[in-house]
């Protein structure tokens, strides 16, 4: 294969324009999330991904689970659940079965500023969408994105 072959090229240039869309995306919801909440997108996703936690079998989450569900290392998991927990918008406490384990809750405080959030993030997210979408480059990837049927993505 040499440096031009074009496969290579095709994926390194779905790669770029995939890059290109999140970067895009994730500027633009953060933009408005800080402005008008004072929250940054990580803040945002590990709210929105505690908040899914429930009493039932599997129900609370252990860090690592957290730090896998919002793209982040462990250690920089633990310091952002740190300083939502500072802010007043998480608690922590000990597993009432296993006492090594910990668990973080969303607190009402936390739940308030979510739903708070939620249609500024969703709003966000439609915007940045329908401006890549004028992008010819960019336009199956949005169509992609509008297609997955997420379980993340139902209420």
């Amino acid at each position: 294969m040499t440096a031009t072959d074009p496969v290579r090229t095709a994926l390194a240039s779905g790669w770029g324009a995939l890059s290109l869309l999140h970067g895009r995306i994730e500027t633009h919801i953060e933009r408005a999330l800080q402005s008008r909440h004072d929250l940054s997108v990580r803040e945002y996703s590990l709210l929105d991904v505690l908040s899914r936690q429930h009493d039932g079998e599997g129900g609370h989450l252990q860090m690592k689970q957290v730090a896998d569900a919002v793209v982040l290392s462990q250690s920089a998991t633990t310091r952002l659940v740190s300083r939502l927990e500072d802010r007043g918008l998480l608690s922590r406490y000990l597993c009432p079965t296993d006492r090594r384990g910990i668990y973080t809750d969303v607190t009402p405080v936390g739940l308030k500023l979510l739903e708070e959030a939620r249609p500024t993030n969703d709003a966000a997210l439609r915007q940045a969408l329908d401006e890549a979408a004028q992008n010819p480059d960019l336009t199956p990837l949005v169509a992609a994105v509008e297609a997955v049927d997420s379980p993340l993505a139902r209420p």
